[in-house]
């Protein structure tokens, strides 16, 4: 459960189709918070439909932050996330404090005047560097990452790994090829481990025990639907058409906003590759794969948040709100 203090910060996360970006309003607009993406799909401004992004009319409900800012030409990570969320905080901090100065009534009434960060997404990276921070680690060159990119199916990088560096290799899968890669990336570029790296992480900007953390977990079938349901609604605003446009703008097909679920299959079908059935079972299926592993993640990295099924959720958040306060 979280802790009892204050709750500067709101979080909340879970697998695609859970329905966090309906918590994260209706909680946002109760506390006048800013609701501020958390999801790596979310912030391409190519990717409104498929990656379910907030309607305008949603938006225009309560403030929005982080989404749809970035072209998808720009191989966005999580440094760069880490740093614009970071600056939504301390832009947040300064506001508050500054209208505190000016009106002291506004302490007294803080559940409906402050502007509450409310981070909300399914990118498990993203909230583990909030609250976690990132080690800091120099740019790999080029070479060495395609050197290591090119080497996985040639040989056993857990191997490799345990050869040069032993305790990352004691800390990873050999079922993980790319923090694998990834940890033999940083030997090779820096000859320092990313344990090293990782032990001088500066914390991150969220304090968890300040924070309500909430992790949806819906139930496999009701999930399975919500997917199913919002695949076709998709369909019916245009995602087949936005994956077209995107595809035609002949973009690295490497680039992470190119491999958004729904994207190849959908254009495929646009160019007549396949039918609409074909392209439907494949979006289904790896969004479905896709929700699999954010729960996993959220199981397994998230243990200490508060896990709740979705239809449970506002009223389990309205209870820790006016049980630990907001802090003001």
């Amino acid at each position: 459960m979280p802790d009892a203090r204050s709750i500067a910060t709101i979080l909340i996360a879970g697998p695609t189709a859970s329905g966090k970006s309906a918590l994260a309003l209706a909680l946002a607009r109760r506390l006048g918070g800013v609701v501020i993406n958390a999801d790596a799909s979310q912030v391409y401004r190519d990717l409104r439909i498929l990656s379910a992004r907030p309607a305008p009319e949603e938006e225009a409900a309560a403030k929005h932050a982080l989404y749809g800012h970035v072209d998808a030409a720009e191989p966005y990570a999580v440094g760069r996330w880490l740093a614009e969320a970071g600056g939504v905080i301390n832009s947040l901090r300064t506001r508050r404090e500054a209208g505190f100065q000016q009106d002291d009534h506004r302490r007294a009434n803080s559940l409906s005047t402050a502007r509450l960060p409310i981070f909300v997404g399914g990118t498990g990276l993203y909230f583990e560097a909030l609250t976690s921070g990132l080690a800091v680690v120099p740019a790999i060159p080029v070479a060495v990452r395609e050197r290591w990119r090119g080497a996985g199916g040639e040989i056993d990088l857990h191997a490799e790994l345990a050869r040069r560096d032993p305790v990352m290799a004691a800390r990873l899968r050999p079922s993980d090829p790319q923090r694998l890669m990834r940890a033999l990336e940083v030997i090779d570029a820096t000859g320092r481990s990313l344990a090293d790296w990782q032990r001088e992480t500066a914390p991150g900007p969220v304090d968890p025990a300040s924070a309500l953390r909430i992790a949806l977990a819906p139930d496999r079938g009701s999930l399975d639907a919500r997917i199913a349901a919002r695949l076709e609604a998709m369909l019916r605003d245009g995602a087949r058409e936005e994956a077209e446009r995107l595809v035609a703008r002949g973009l690295d097909p490497a680039l992470p906003a190119l491999k958004a679920l729904g994207v190849a299959p959908l254009a495929a079908w646009a160019r007549g590759e396949i039918d609409r059935a074909t392209a439907v079972e494949r979006t289904r299926l790896d969004t479905r794969r896709y929700a699999k592993r954010q729960s996993t993640w959220l199981r397994n990295r998230m243990a200490d948040w508060l896990h709740v099924a979705p239809e449970a959720a506002l009223d389990a958040a309205h209870a820790e709100i006016e049980r630990r306060g907001v802090a003001g």
